[in-house]
């Protein structure tokens, strides 16, 4: 894992670096940002590099030396991580979760790739309704792993990812830990709701901000590994608005999201033409998606019916649609305008409401295509 893998973020890679070179390394630090901004990416870049024993000149982590060998793998001894867990069935009553207990998923979640979202990772562990936490075990395991001496001489670094999902028994403990940390160990913290940790322990750390990633870098990373065109690319990143994740998923949903169009565009012209009959078919079709997708179906309406707005202001750096999208949208979108977005916007946040408190679904789209009906009679 170098520099080269993470998407953008240069100028955080510059400052963690400069921190070494000028040998002013705080021995807490605490990378805070959006999910899918890449912090966990620059993490682990910034770990390699700290561990690596031979620096390329561009500040890049050979991956020749032994420990960046191990490091491929993320099998080098003198790096742990710590993340939230949950408890199995056959774990014991009196035993408290640690991050070992579930190594073999968190490497194989690592190998493919540095960008993941919390929801993967309770994908990966099995957890269904679970909460997953830091327990006060993975603090007492730290202690014993870190108190150990160097195995390659250098650095010991400790990764925590979400770290406010600690307990408070957890961070009290981890807190002195920071306080008086062992030799040569660097905590990296890795952060979407730092203000949820306890004020000892951010006080303790150095706090480095990760924005959102350049449209530029994604639109890069994704002609280089998915060999989109320019302009697809670059169409594909604005939709991602910052996120690489929001960038991968939506590649990854693109059957989906075109189902999804066609979906909007029939209703659309069904309401448009007042075909009731044709409406009650379309929301029964809808009935048969099940839950969690009819509310991801709502979230595309809401978006494309924004955007169909924005685009009446001929402005296309105001406009986020794929090509498929923005055909619709070039005879669409005069339907939506200052009187009807609102409340159009409003109707499908209250139809995700009812979706959520099980309502019948059958009833609860015919109902809102009725409502579309007279939403785009609204001028």
């Amino acid at each position: 894992m170098r520099k080269s893998d993470v998407i953008g973020q240069m100028d955080a890679w510059t400052r963690l670096t400069q921190m070494v070179h000028e040998e002013r390394l705080p021995h807490a630090m605490m990378l805070c940002g959006p999910q899918g901004s890449g912090k966990m990416a620059l993490a682990l870049a910034f770990a390699n590099y700290l561990l690596c024993r031979n620096h390329t000149p561009d500040d890049e982590a050979c991956e020749s030396c032994p420990q960046c060998r191990m490091l491929r793998k993320w099998e080098h001894p003198d790096l742990h991580f710590s993340y939230p867990t949950i408890k199995l069935p056959s774990m014991g009553a009196d035993h408290k979760p640690v991050s070992d207990d579930f190594a073999r998923e968190w490497h194989a979640m690592l190998q493919e790739g540095p960008y993941f979202s919390m929801d993967q990772w309770m994908t990966a562990i099995g957890a269904d309704n679970q909460q997953a936490i830091i327990t006060a075990g993975e603090s007492d395991a730290l202690v014993r792993k870190l108190s150990l001496k160097s195995s390659q001489g250098g650095y010991k670094v400790s990764i925590i990812w979400l770290p406010e999902r600690m307990n408070i028994e957890c961070a009290n403990k981890l807190l002195k830990l920071i306080e008086e940390p062992p030799q040569n160990t660097v905590f990296i913290m890795v952060s979407e709701e730092p203000d949820k940790l306890l004020e000892t322990i951010r006080s303790r750390t150095q706090r480095i901000d990760i924005r959102w990633t350049d449209a530029e870098s994604i639109a890069t990373a994704l002609a280089e590994r998915y060999g989109l065109g320019s302009e697809s690319a670059t169409r594909l990143a604005r939709l991602a608005n910052g996120s690489w994740l929001a960038a991968v998923r939506e590649l990854e949903n693109d059957s989906e999201n075109a189902d999804f169009l066609a979906d909007y565009q029939q209703l659309m012209r069904l309401a448009y033409q007042r075909n009731v009959r044709e409406l009650k078919r379309w929301s029964e079709q809808m009935q048969g998606y099940g839950r969690e997708k009819q509310k991801r179906f709502m979230d595309y309406f809401m978006r494309l019916t924004r955007e169909n707005f924005m685009y009446n202001f001929g402005d296309p750096d105001l406009n986020y649609m794929t090509e498929k999208e923005e055909a619709f949208a070039s005879k669409f979108a005069r339907f939506v305008n200052e009187g009807n977005v609102i409340a159009m916007t409003e109707t499908a946040e209250k139809v995700q409401r009812d979706i959520k408190q099980n309502a019948n679904a059958k009833i609860v789209f015919f109902d809102f295509a009725l409502r579309v009906i007279m939403l785009l009679l609204q001028k």
